[in-house]
């Protein structure tokens, strides 16, 4: 059997792209910094203009999951980072939008196969965020790493996994060698 596990280096290859939410700017763009900093010293060219990494700037927190979908879906990234923040106020926003976003980028990252980062802040207060975005630590440096590992992570999958394993190919059924599960429910055999 094999070990997959993704590395930090030999970064030249990957493609990322960046949805940042512009509602609480003063903290994406902190966020923003930490995580160009981290591309940048593991040797991604983190020029705009550059071939590696793609800006995209949203509203808000709340439109930063159908936008990474839609790269997502169009192949070109290895992996997206979503950066935002939503601060408690005093109503129900928070949670609905906090809530939301959460299900939108996982859903993202499901329904792609494409590494989505979640990097939404959700804090009480300014403060917190701050204290997340530069003043005790940065965490778009961590949503980088992360970023960086699922990316090459995942190509190193569809690399090693494109060759079909021939050990398993002996212990099934004729009909399951060459069909797919469409023809088999048609059929009428039972799958599963």
């Amino acid at each position: 059997m094999a070990v997959f596990e993704g590395t930090f280096t030999q970064t030249e290859p990957l493609r990322f792209a960046l949805v940042i939410g512009r509602f609480n700017d003063l903290v994406t763009t902190k966020l923003l910094e930490g995580c160009q900093d981290c591309l940048k010293r593991h040797g991604v060219d983190v020029d705009p203009h550059g071939s590696q990494v793609d800006y995209v700037w949203v509203p808000g927190s709340f439109e930063v999951p159908v936008v990474a979908r839609q790269l997502a879906l169009s192949g070109r990234y290895d992996a997206i980072i979503c950066m935002g923040a939503v601060i408690r106020g005093q109503t129900p926003h928070f949670d609905y939008v906090s809530s939301e976003v959460a299900k939108g980028i996982a859903a993202a990252s499901f329904q792609t196969g494409v590494p989505v980062i979640f990097g939404i802040l959700t804090t009480d207060t300014m403060q917190q965020a701050l204290e997340r975005a530069g003043i005790k630590s940065n965490h778009g440096w961590d949503y980088a790493m992360s970023a960086l590992e699922m990316g090459s992570l995942m190509r190193q999958l569809r690399s090693n996994l494109a060759q079909p394993y021939a050990g398993n190919s002996q212990s099934l059924p004729a009909s399951l060698k060459s069909a797919n599960i469409g023809e088999l429910s048609a059929s009428g055999e039972e799958v599963g």
